[in-house]
């Protein structure tokens, strides 16, 4: 009778191996990326097979597919994983000689007035660092979670246990309109708010802006001609028409070449934070670029009260 796996042997290697096969749905492919023999991967996919008791990978019609326990198992996996290199990292660290990638999600918004400033920062106090940035697309946390992202930015709520939040600002709302708009001279009243022509912008469906939410408890709602699913390009739109376009008041800065910028009538703001889980909460080159966000997104506040005053 054959001994059974003994769960305690199986090593981070045999679960880099699963999570390679896992992201490429190849026993070839894994085994170039990891530099062994496609026989050192199927011998270590059968040894995972008896200890999980699972077919891990079934093949059908020459693809091959991955059970739900398998998901579940890889999930755990990468966690493992990213916290086991967590715990061989030095304790002390130097951003001036740290050399590995950190990838942010976010949106068009933080991509216009976040990430300019961080790439500058990064090029100047940590040379080394590669940074990716991909896109939200309202499913950030999910992009944490399944370890895509290190770190998310952008306005988003969710209060779930698994994730730890910092603010960086709040960010009022502001209207566009061309400076030919009848209303471009005056302070908009919430009845004239609501009887402009609005481009509206969806955000793709994933995101609904904070004014609209309190439009929507106030049982009001706009008359919208036009809606697009980014900021990018506002300006072309509401140029010389009589459209009214609603966006946070430091976005506005990048998209109103041309435009006249008045106050928004919906009293109610958007607040931008930093968003990350508990896998890499302590680590020290996380914690770095959390706190040189949050110290460049300082100077900016303070700046902009400054000015204000």
């Amino acid at each position: 009778m054959t001994k059974p796996v003994d769960p305690l042997d199986i090593d981070f290697r045999a679960l880099q191996v699963l999570i390679w096969v896992h992201q490429f749905r190849s026993f070839t492919r894994a085994a170039e990326e990891l530099g062994v023999n496609q026989s050192a991967v199927s011998y270590t996919i059968n040894k995972l097979r008896e200890v999980f008791q699972d077919p891990l990978f079934v093949r059908q019609s020459r693809r091959l597919h991955v059970t739900q326990r398998c998901e579940d198992i890889v999930q755990q996996a990468k966690r493992l994983t990213v916290e086991f290199r967590q715990l061989t990292a030095p304790p002390e660290f130097d951003p001036k000689t740290a050399a590995q990638k950190f990838v942010i999600a976010c949106n068009f918004y933080e991509r216009v007035l976040i990430i300019p400033d961080i790439v500058k920062t990064l090029t100047r106090e940590a040379p080394n660092l590669e940074l990716e940035i991909i896109d939200a697309s309202g499913i950030g946390h999910e992009r944490l979670m399944r370890n895509e992202a290190d770190l998310l930015i952008g306005p988003f709520e969710r209060s779930d246990p698994q994730f730890y939040r910092r603010d960086l600002y709040r960010d009022r709302y502001v209207c566009l309109l061309d400076p030919a708009h009848p209303m471009a001279d005056e302070p908009l009243s919430l009845e004239d708010y609501l009887g402009l022509d609005h481009v509206l912008v969806t955000y793709g469906g994933q995101w609904r802006s904070r004014y609209l939410i309190e439009l929507e408890r106030l049982g009001r709602e706009l008359k919208v001609v036009l809606r697009v699913p980014s900021p990018a390009g506002l300006e072309q739109l509401v140029r010389g028409s009589n459209l009214v376009a609603t966006v946070p008041e430091r976005l506005s800065k990048a998209v109103s070449a041309g435009l006249r910028t008045i106050a928004c009538p919906v009293e109610t703001s958007v607040t931008i934070g930093l968003v990350w889980t508990a896998v890499n909460h302590r680590s020290p080159v996380h914690m770095w670029v959390r706190d040189m966000i949050y110290r460049l997104n300082s100077r900016t506040r303070t700046l902009e009260d400054a000015q204000a005053g």
